[in-house]
């Protein structure tokens, strides 16, 4: 589906016609009063990335769509984004939504989402509706992205996960620990994990390795149903499908991923004839503009709860395929939301709906005694580690975007600190908080840009020719205009390198004028030194990052980020994917 602006506006302006969509509350205060609607109430949260407590979370600044995702949501940002979605300037909605006054508006509405502020929200908007008639979903990267999470190999947030009331779950981030582990944290986890897209190798299969259906070969669960409320409904899950790619293929041996949109639909015909659910919904970790593609060509789906892309979008994006209307959601990240899907269903099927995207504030929130309580204590055993004060910033620090942030740029400088890299490249993670001038930065707050279960760090000689092919492909990831070829990511952060990037060419087009920071031409030929960490092949020999940040940290005592190292970027004119290159 090719939505326009003027489509998309025309959409809203239906939607709100027929009662289905409100405009977003200018103060905090009513943020959580809206009236119940429909049959069934679907709760969504995804991409936690472990965040238990409040952070700051700056929105990103840079987030290009080329081809038919130029202009239309999730890729536009800033004053844009405000302008496009009817959001009014230093709200709350403006806050969470959007980069803009970032550093201002954190001072006035404070840190956002953890588990015990969501905890609350989350019970108030089942008892609101009807604990019979709701569920909680979870689209996956929950169990990664902070030392405790990774010291306690996730099981933390399995824990956490069950206090807070988790249904129904699938993952990616959640299969970079060992096999034995994520099985562990399986059995401890009290709701139901899902995933269509995941298959036992044919190896596997030989060798007896724990499967859910021999037939079919599914690893996991596909699907489940729940009755709610006297409605069936039908809720596939969706993992990662290039994890193998993203992520280390050792933790993962015995499983094939994939989109796998034709077993989808088989799946999702069969569900239908032998079911009969009165909705069928995807719990989807494909990232935002996949699941506009898939809703386009898969019918029968209802709606899909997307994440992977950290995309937090207000609206419910409505896409016609050749059966019907499919909705297609993404609900942010770091605990920062909750998506609330409420659903009227007739005989015939899903009839209306009304969605919100809450942002979780604990200025107009209260803690829940019991998850607050549990992170305390999960938390008391690395406190004097994760307490350590590294050094202050002057500057915002930030990682989301398409290219470096100022939090990349310091990786980046610790990596190239007291070693002769004349380059450094730095994974384009999209799971990272973010730190307001004037505060410390913590020990915690360099795990919460680096815990993961493949840190180590390397410096070795690469060739220009290979430092291009790098680029290429990982802008191949992110930028082809065709969204079930985008594998993930944003753009590798670069520092003592230069470059221009034309994000709508093909592959292998799309960089050039690479130079050193000297103004240097890069030669294909010539060999430079580069310090780099998190490879997915063969473990590096070096220390974690997290010790190499936190080492120069400690040296500096004081940093400042004036700014971030961009590419020129080739674009047309009046991008709404691109806003101000400000540290603010």
């Amino acid at each position: 589906m090719n939505l326009g602006r003027r489509e998309f506006l025309q959409t809203l302006a239906a939607a709100s016609a027929c009662g289905f969509l409100h405009s977003l509350p200018a103060s905090g205060s009513s943020l959580y009063e809206f009236a119940p609607f429909g049959h069934v109430r679907l709760l969504h949260i995804t991409d936690s990335h472990a965040q238990l407590n409040p952070v700051y979370y700056r929105e990103p600044h840079v987030n290009i769509g080329v081809g038919d995702s130029r202009g239309r949501p999730p890729h536009i940002v800033g004053d844009q984004f405000s302008e496009y979605f009817s959001i009014s300037p230093s709200t709350p909605s403006a806050y969470a939504f959007t980069y803009s006054n970032f550093s201002e508006l954190a001072e006035k509405f404070g840190k956002v989402g953890g588990f015990a502020y969501m905890k609350t929200l989350v019970d108030r908007l089942r008892q609101d509706y009807g604990s019979e008639r709701t569920l909680l979903l979870d689209g996956g990267d929950s169990w990664q992205g902070t030392g405790t999470a990774l010291w306690t190999r996730g099981m933390e947030m399995v824990k956490a996960s069950n206090i807070l009331g988790v249904d129904i779950a699938t993952g990616h981030w959640e299969f970079t620990y060992t096999p034995e582990e994520f099985r562990a944290n399986l059995e401890a986890f009290d709701g139901a994990f899902i995933a269509q897209n995941i298959f036992l190798t044919e190896d596997a299969l030989f060798d007896e390795k724990p499967v859910f259906d021999e037939d079919t070969g599914h690893a996991f669960q596909p699907y489940v149903m729940k009755s709610l409320g006297g409605r069936d409904i039908a809720i596939i899950g969706q993992a990662f499908p290039y994890t193998p790619i993203a992520n280390p293929r050792r933790n993962i041996p015995d499983w094939t991923f994939g989109i796998r949109g034709e077993e989808m639909q088989d799946l999702v015909d069969r569900i239908r004839a032998t079911e009969k659910p009165d909705a069928v919904i995807l719990l989807s970790h494909n990232g935002m503009d996949v699941d506009l593609k898939l809703a386009g060509i898969v019918t029968g789906i209802d709606a899909i709860l997307g994440g992977h892309t950290h995309d937090a979008v207000p609206t419910a994006i409505q896409v016609k395929n050749s059966q019907g209307t499919t909705l297609v959601t993404n609900a942010g990240s770091n605990g920062k939301f909750v998506g609330v899907l409420d659903l009227e269903i007739a005989k015939s099927g899903v009839k209306g709906f009304q969605y919100r995207l809450l942002p979780v504030f604990g200025n107009y929130l209260d803690a829940d005694a019991r998850m607050q309580e549990f992170i305390d204590r999960s938390r008391e055993p690395y406190a004097n580690v994760l307490d350590e004060k590294l050094a202050v910033t002057e500057s915002l620090l930030f990682r989301r975007g398409n290219f470096n942030g100022t939090f990349d740029e310091l990786v980046c400088r610790a990596l190239r600190h007291n070693t002769d890299a004349q380059i450094a490249l730095s994974p384009g993670f999209r799971w990272g908080t973010s730190v307001v001038p004037g505060e410390a930065i913590t020990m915690e707050d360099v795990l919460a840009q680096t815990a993961m279960t493949y840190p180590e760090t390397y410096t070795r000689e690469m060739s220009g020719e290979t430092i291009k092919l790098i680029l290429e492909d990982v802008a191949d990831n992110s930028f082809n205009t065709d969204p079930f070829y985008q594998q993930g990511g944003d753009m590798v952060r670069v520092q003592g390198l230069t470059y221009t990037i034309e994000p709508a060419n093909s592959f292998g087009k799309r960089i050039s004028n690479l130079r050193l920071d000297n103004g240097e031409l890069i030669e294909a030929n010539k060999n430079y030194m580069v310090a780099g960490w998190a490879t997915v092949g063969e473990i590096s020999p070096g220390p974690p990052v997290w010790e190499v940040v936190a080492d120069y940290l400690r040296n500096q005592g004081v940093v400042r980020v004036d700014r971030v190292n961009q590419p020129e970027l080739v674009l047309g004119a009046n991008n709404p994917g691109v806003g101000m290159w400000d540290m603010t």
